[in-house]
């Protein structure tokens, strides 16, 4: 995996792991790893999320297209148009399986606001 401050942990957990040729990643979150601060905007957050997780897929060498699966966690379901949007630009058909869960919060990882939204994802190697 290359050493890159996007596939860094916030604690004591890999950011992904590989099983044979699938890959599960930790939850990624809407934070600026070099400051710990995340944008209020729930659209904001569901960006850099799914820039934390394609720079995590990167570091084995994957894409969002290589995602089968992912689970979304919401602090507020009302939130979900919005990500929606967001999540239609950055995944291509076919779209991945998903799950949303509403929570009641994230971790508070960033210093100057709430997080509205954690992704994690499954991803396979597809073959040559």
């Amino acid at each position: 995996m290359k050493n890159s401050k996007q596939t860094k942990a916030f604690g004591p957990y890999s950011p992904i792991r590989q099983v044979g040729d699938i890959f599960f990643t930790a939850g990624q979150v809407g934070v600026n790893f070099d400051d710990k601060k995340a944008d209020p905007d729930v659209r904001a957050q569901t960006e850099k999320a799914l820039d934390n997780l394609e720079d995590t897929l990167a570091s084995v060498n994957l894409t969002l297209d290589n995602v089968f699966k992912t689970t979304l966690f919401l602090t507020n379901m009302d939130d979900s148009g919005a990500v929606n949007e967001v999540y239609l630009k950055r995944f291509s058909g076919p779209l991945p399986a998903r799950s949303t869960v509403a929570v009641k919060e994230l971790p508070r990882i960033a210093v100057n606001c709430p997080l509205k939204i954690e992704i994690e994802a499954i991803a396979e190697r597809k073959p040559k």
